[in-house]
């Protein structure tokens, strides 16, 4: 009768036991769950904290600016001689939106067409020596294409165009073509990749060529993701600064020529705004530009969003 009840004994005490660590685990378990938890809630907050503080910072400072000219004046003159208290933005404005135009016109071709290469058509070695190159180009600084935008696009264009020292939109929109171009193709890349392969199948089965499943069902299948890219890279133009400083001419005019010394948004305000005082209307027109630039960035970022849920949505 004793070795039964010493084996039962044993048996409660090990269940005891298993049923303790078990209870332990779990324990240590939902207190990292809730730690982060907690850490993830704490992160976000002061994300939104801070991205709160840049907008209600620059907006309050660059609607002072109203209160000292209409916006009228701001936004439709082409007068800017802050010495004169003219504070016209709007060949600043313009030139913006034609450099980015033109970037565009010139990147989103070539690297629509290097996706379609790397996901389609190029063989497994060519592939793995254009993607690393690519992300390569991603993450070097704006200043180093800015040097070589000035120290070997410059003069090329001065000697083919026989015009000033080669500065002006051109220069700038070729810069910034090289810049956004890797983003551009490897976002384009990665949607084309993610096309189902029973289209291409399907369309093969029906008797299309390789660049007929290529145009008429990759592209349109790929379409949002795409535009996704396109608008990254636009919003990525719009942005920019070193790069564009150092071979725009940094003139204070709307733009008559590709190579006339001219001036946008980003490289108006870095070239100006360590010479005004800080309760100046200049320094409000200033911020008004930068506020302009964080408004276009946040439709661009939402329509990214937009055009992700959607495709989310029909796949």
């Amino acid at each position: 009768m004793g070795a039964p009840v010493h084996n039962l004994s044993t048996r409660v005490q090990k269940n005891y036991k298993e049923g303790f660590a078990s209870a332990k685990r779990h324990s240590k378990h939902m207190f990292s769950n809730k730690l982060f938890r907690y850490y993830f809630l704490f992160s976000i907050l002061a994300l939104c904290f801070v991205l709160g503080l840049v907008i209600v910072f620059i907006g309050k400072t660059a609607l002072l600016l109203f209160a000292h000219i209409s916006p009228a004046d701001f936004f439709l003159s082409f007068n800017w001689t802050p010495e004169e208290d003219s504070f016209g933005a709007a060949a600043f404005i313009i030139n913006t939106l034609s450099l980015t135009a033109l970037s565009l016109l010139i990147a989103v071709p070539i690297s629509v067409g290097m996706a379609v290469l790397c996901a389609e058509i190029a063989p497994k070695w060519m592939k793995n020596f254009i993607r690393p190159v690519l992300d390569l180009l991603v993450g070097i600084p704006s200043i180093v294409y800015g040097y070589l935008g000035l120290t070997v696009l410059l003069p090329f264009l001065r000697r083919a165009s026989g015009e000033g020292l080669g500065d002006g939109l051109l220069a700038a929109a070729l810069v910034l073509a090289l810049m956004v171009l890797p983003t551009i193709c490897r976002i384009s890349d990665d949607a084309i990749v993610a096309v189902p392969r029973k289209y291409r199948d399907a369309a093969y089965a029906l008797g299309s060529t390789r660049l007929q499943v290529i145009m008429r069902v990759v592209l349109p299948a790929a379409s949002r993701g795409i535009i996704s890219a396109v608008i990254l890279g636009m919003t990525r133009a719009i942005g920019e600064t070193m790069a564009v400083v150092m071979v725009i001419g940094n003139t204070a005019q709307l733009a008559k020529s590709l190579f006339s010394p001219t001036s946008v948004l980003t490289s108006n305000i870095v070239m100006q705004i360590s010479n005004v005082e800080f309760d100046s209307t200049w320094n409000y027109a200033l911020h008004m530009m930068a506020f302009l630039l964080l408004i276009i960035s946040f439709v661009m970022i939402l329509i990214i969003r937009i055009l992700g849920r959607k495709r989310g949505g029909e796949a």
